[in-house]
């Protein structure tokens, strides 16, 4: 699947835009900015562009009024359908946010269940009680996702809600040539919903990419031939930066090890998750990284692991920005990209990883592991690459096994010779292709 081969690039529109956090119903046609970075993300070597919730909402675009409706801060259907065309001339394919467990108060339906009472036709889309009350006190109550009651939960098992939701996909595919889908909260989906969506955009366009948000759990209970193709790895997001911050590389190296190592208990092997060292909901990594110095480190690391990697927009060239700051300061907007040093080390990565089978389908094998120092193994048929990382402020020589002589560093293109023991010096980063 071309999923598995690319690098993603996640925007969140309504920061991006600079859009006004609470929905002022004034058309504003901001989404065509992302026009104007298309050239920053080829520079990137970007494949595929993630976009956070893109569709008229209450706020910050989770909270859904209208699933067939570009937001009006953002601008008009026209304007998104300009910039997807765009987008796909440029090779880039487009995946949109599905938030299909919740709605917004917004949500003309549910205004009609607040108005209708027992007589609205749309009573059971949700999970409410005539006989209760809500925060907000409208003389009812219903189930909010995790409390928050301006999240109103659909009733996925209402086969009204899926048709609703499933038209609005078909929708997406036929007016904006999208390629894939992110599910929001995907664990609090029912997983018959989501066996009917895959079948059915699997009609709608060949390998059309279904991505879950999964938190903790057993990703395979989401990710299998009948339900989703990926998911978030938010076991290994944890393990990357902590691995950094308290110099215990085997932290991430035993995460690594669990999901993809060569035993056969080994949870995901052979499948492919999404891959992140920050996004529009934790601290940006450049803030949460105690040493600057492991900046370039963590992306390495994340671009050589099984896994798609995907870029946040700005983390690219180091933007900082904590979540105790609130999650407006997470999904900023940016006049315009920056391309430094960092974007231009990603750049690299991003093109390394795109040309080696190894690091898209490779199996997984530790090599060397210290508290600061990790080579691992990716390889597949006949093609090997070693991934080799020195977090330390002092040189390390490696001493292993190579079987070869020589390699060539994917990310500089320069040989190497692994004679003696391999030398990495401080801060360093390798991915070695083994020579035959």
């Amino acid at each position: 699947m071309w999923a598995y081969e690319s690098v993603f690039y996640q925007i969140y529109p309504l920061g991006f835009c600079g859009a006004p956090f609470e929905n002022d119903g004034v058309l504003t046609s901001r989404i065509r900015k992302v026009e104007e970075w298309i050239p920053h993300m080829k520079k990137l070597n970007v494949d595929a562009v993630y976009f956070s919730p893109v569709f008229e909402s209450d706020t910050h675009g989770y909270n859904t009024r209208d699933y067939k409706k570009i937001d009006v801060r953002l601008g008009t259907n026209e304007d998104f359908k300009a910039v997807c065309q765009k987008l796909h001339e440029n090779g880039i394919k487009v995946v949109l946010d599905g938030v299909f467990n919740h709605v917004g108060r917004g949500f003309y339906q549910f205004q009609d269940v607040i108005k209708n009472r027992e007589n609205s036709p749309y009573l059971n889309w949700f999970r409410i009680s005539l006989d209760g009350n809500s925060n907000y006190n409208d003389g009812l109550w219903y189930e909010g996702w995790e409390g928050n009651y301006d999240l109103v939960k659909l009733n996925l098992q209402n086969g009204q809600v899926v048709d609703h939701l499933l038209d609005a996909v078909k929708y997406w595919v036929e007016e904006f040539d999208i390629d894939g889908l992110r599910l929001d909260v995907a664990y609090c989906l029912d997983e018959n919903f989501v066996r009917r969506l895959r079948s059915f955009s699997e009609g709608l366009k060949p390998e059309f990419y279904l991505l879950g948000e999964m938190l903790h759990g057993d990703y395979n209970r989401m990710v299998n031939d009948g339900m989703l193709h990926s998911a978030t790895n938010y076991e290994c997001y944890k393990g990357l930066f902590s691995s950094f911050n308290s110099m215990n590389m085997f932290e991430i190296v035993h995460s690594l090890l669990r999901q993809f190592g060569p035993e056969n208990w080994t949870l995901y092997k052979g499948k492919h998750m999404l891959s992140f060292v920050d996004n529009h909901d934790v601290t940006r990594v450049a803030s949460i990284l105690t040493n600057e110095k492991h900046l370039p480190l963590i992306y390495a690391l994340c671009f050589g692991m099984p896994g798609i990697p995907c870029i946040y927009y700005g983390s690219e060239w180091g933007a900082k920005a904590e979540k105790s700051q609130g999650d407006p300061a997470l999904r900023a907007c940016y006049e315009e990209p920056v391309f430094n040093d960092l974007s231009q080390w990603i750049s690299r990565l991003a093109k390394a990883k795109k040309e080696s089978r190894a690091l898209n389908y490779g199996d997984f094998r530790s090599v060397v592991l210290t508290n600061k120092q990790c080579i691992f193994e990716r390889k597949i048929d006949d093609e090997r690459v070693l991934v080799a990382i020195n977090a330390d402020s002092e040189s390390y020589t490696a001493h292993f096994d190579a079987g070869c002589g020589q390699a060539v560093d994917l990310i500089s293109g320069e040989m190497h010779d692994f004679g003696g023991g391999s030398l990495l010096p401080p801060y360093s980063a390798y991915f070695w292709k083994m020579e035959r």
